[in-house]
């Protein structure tokens, strides 16, 4: 433990040292208050032994600016050496930033004793803070936990409906397109109910996985849409990107190869998507119309033969 001692009276400084050295701490000694500011900032003491009468800046004014230099969630004691006792200095000394006092001449006994006090309190809010970083972290993990599907990992429906709204008013103030792409794997209750349930997870798992690395963007996010739907949302892309990704994402996931001896739409799993897109903006509607026709173009897509994409302009009239 460093303590610094800001003194500029030489025998009261010797004394404290002297004193500080019998309770196993060593002491740095400054002179005079900028030395002694100086010297916190380059030892970062654990304690502060601070004079109030010095010549040139006093103790109230080296508190105040040691105060100042902290940085968030430090806290150094400054216990006051001082001749002076009446309630005003003691007022004034709390106010500046002062944790304690002591009387000069100063007693080793109450020095050690201050001195212990401080050093339980310095613990007792180390632990504290140690505790409150731990609930921050647990916190933000529930967080990020609370935003994601439990099967496949990704962004859940809640995520998905956040960011579409945020997106949607940020790109309508910009008058920026938006898309999105509704995706639904084929036959997928044939799947579940001829392999079980516990490889149907694991195709959803594949499923997932396979469309979240076919976006390139830290903007563009997928989302496990419901049950075997998924849907992803890509910021400033027109039809024409969104058809590129909607088609590296079909093309990605019969690509897998993972087979279904029972799809209508050939021998492996394959997805379909409806794509929609619009400038918020000039389409003078809300994000609903947008889904709405990405599920209509979905729809279309299935029917006409499924692992197909199916694309839809929302325009002002919509």
């Amino acid at each position: 433990m460093k303590a610094l001692l800001i003194e500029d009276t030489l025998t009261s400084a010797t004394l404290v040292s002297h004193q500080l050295r019998k309770i196993g701490i060593e002491p740095i000694v400054a002179r005079n208050g900028e030395t002694g500011i100086e010297l916190y900032q380059q030892e970062r003491p654990d304690l502060i032994l601070l004079d109030i009468i010095m010549p040139g800046m006093d103790g109230f004014e080296v508190a105040r600016r040691i105060r100042q230099l902290e940085q968030f969630g430090e806290w150094t004691p400054i216990i006051f050496l001082t001749a002076r006792t009446s309630d005003a200095d003691l007022e004034r000394a709390i106010s500046v930033g002062g944790d304690d006092y002591l009387i000069k001449p100063v007693s080793g006994t109450v020095l050690a004793a201050k001195v212990r006090a401080m050093q339980r309190i310095a613990q007792m809010r180390f632990s504290l803070l140690v505790l409150t970083r731990k609930l921050d972290d647990a916190n933000q993990e529930l967080i990020r936990l609370s935003s994601l599907d439990g099967l496949t990992g990704i962004a859940n429906r809640r995520q998905f409906d956040e960011t579409l709204l945020r997106e949607w008013r940020r790109l309508g103030r910009q008058g920026r397109p938006l898309s999105m792409l509704l995706c639904d794997v084929d036959c997928f209750k044939q799947f579940n109910d001829s392999y079980g349930h516990q490889v149907g997870d694991e195709c959803l798992k594949a499923v997932a996985r396979t469309l979240k690395d076919t976006l390139r963007r830290p903007a563009d996010q997928v989302a496990r849409y419901g049950g075997e739907e998924f849907a992803a949302i890509l910021p400033d892309t027109e039809i024409t990107g969104a058809l590129q990704v909607a088609e590296a994402m079909r093309s990605a996931v019969e690509g897998l190869s993972i087979t279904h001896s029972y799809s209508k739409g050939g021998n492996v799993v394959t997805i379909s998507i409806g794509v929609a897109s619009t400038t918020p903006l000039r389409s003078g509607s809300d994000s609903s119309v947008l889904l709405k026709r990405a599920d209509d173009a979905l729809y279309r897509a299935k029917q006409a033969g499924r692992n197909r994409i199916a694309a839809a302009v929302v325009s002002a009239i919509d």
